[in-house]
C-alpha cells in the first residue's frame, strides 16, 4: 500500500478566519475543501504534518521594529529596502547593523522585497492556532488511525522571514531553527506521495516547495499540491508564479480536493 503524507503550511487562525490579522482571501473556503480531502481519505493518509508560523512582537517584518526620523513606525505592507535604511527613511529599532545586513542579503536573492506585515501568529495568541475546521479534522484523523499529526515550528526568531519550513530565508548560523531542517526533509522522504495545502500560496506554500526543490529535489518530485486549498496574499500572486511553473516543469503533481487517493 503507497504511504501517504499531507503537509498543510500554516493553516492557522490570523492567515485563514476572516477576523485574522493577516487573513488571506478565500482561506477560510480553503480550509472547508482541505477538511473534507481528509475526511474523503482518512484511513489513506499515513501521517500528518502542521507547521506553525509563531511571531514575536518586535519581529523584522512588524511595524514595532522599524521607524522612521519621526519615530513613527511604517504601517503594514510597508516595503523597506537597504537604500531606505542607508539614507536615514528608515531606522531598525533593533540590532540596526544585522538589520541592513538582512536586508542586502534579501534583495541579493531575488526572490522578495522585505514587506511589513500587521502583526501575526504571535506565540501563545488566539491568532496562533490552528483553524478550527482543520484541527477538528486532524483530531478525527487521530482518532480513527491511532497516530498523532506532527508540528513543524518556524518563524520565532525576529531577525529574518521564515516562510519556507524547511528553512528561514535568511539563515543564521548561531540559530539551529533557522537552519535546514534535514529532519523534516529525512521524515518525508519515507513516503510515496506528500500532499500539500496551506497559506499563504504566494509566500509560505511556494516558498516551501522551492526550498524542497532546491533541498531536496527526490523529496519535492513526491509532492502533489491541492490547487484549491491555498490562496494568494492580495495583489502578491505573481511571487509564486515562477515557481509553480518550476514546479511543473519538475514533475510536481497538481491535483483538486476532490481527489479520492
Amino acid at each position: 500500500m503507497p504511504k501517504n503524507a499531507l503537509l498543510i503550511i500554516d493553516a492557522q487562525y490570523d492567515f485563514c478566519n476572516p477576523k485574522g490579522a493577516l487573513y488571506v482571501q478565500g482561506a477560510d473556503k480553503d480550509m472547508e475543501r482541505l477538511a473534507k480531502f481528509i475526511q474523503n481519505n482518512i484511513f489513506q493518509i499515513q501521517q500528518i504534518f502542521l507547521s506553525i508560523d509563531n511571531h514575536v512582537w518586535n519581529d523584522i517584518a512588524h511595524p514595532a521594529f522599524w521607524e522612521d526620523a519621526q519615530k513613527k513606525n511604517p504601517a503594514p505592507f510597508t516595503p523597506i529596502k537597504a537604500e531606505e535604511v542607508k539614507n536615514g527613511k528608515w531606522k531598525a529599532r533593533f540590532q540596526p547593523e544585522k538589520s541592513l545586513e538582512y536586508l542586502e542579503k534579501l534583495e541579493a536573492q531575488g526572490k522578495f522585497t522585505h514587506f511589513i506585515w500587521p502583526p501575526h501568529c504571535l506565540i501563545g495568541s488566539l491568532g496562533a492556532s490552528i483553524d478550527e475546521k482543520i484541527l477538528q479534522v486532524v483530531l478525527a484523523w487521530c482518532k480513527a488511525t491511532g497516530k498523532n499529526y506532527e508540528t513543524i515550528h518556524k518563524g520565532a526568531y525576529p531577525y529574518s522571514e521564515h516562510f519556507g519550513i524547511f528553512a528561514a530565508q535568511i539563515p543564521d548560523e548561531n540559530v539551529p531553527e533557522t537552519q535546514l531542517n534535514q529532519e523534516l526533509l529525512d521524515k518525508l522522504a519515507k513516503f510515496d506521495k506528500i500532499f500539500v495545502a496551506g497559506e499563504a500560496k504566494s509566500h509560505c506554500v511556494a516558498t516551501s516547495i522551492l526550498q524542497a526543490m532546491e533541498f531536496a529535489p527526490e523529496v519535492a518530485r513526491k509532492m502533489v499540491i491541492l490547487e484549491d486549498c491555498m490562496s494568494d496574499v492580495t495583489g502578491l500572486g505573481y511571487l509564486g508564479e515562477p515557481i509553480y511553473k518550476q514546479a511543473k516543469e519538475m514533475g510536481l503533481g497538481f491535483a483538486k480536493s476532490n481527489l479520492m487517493i
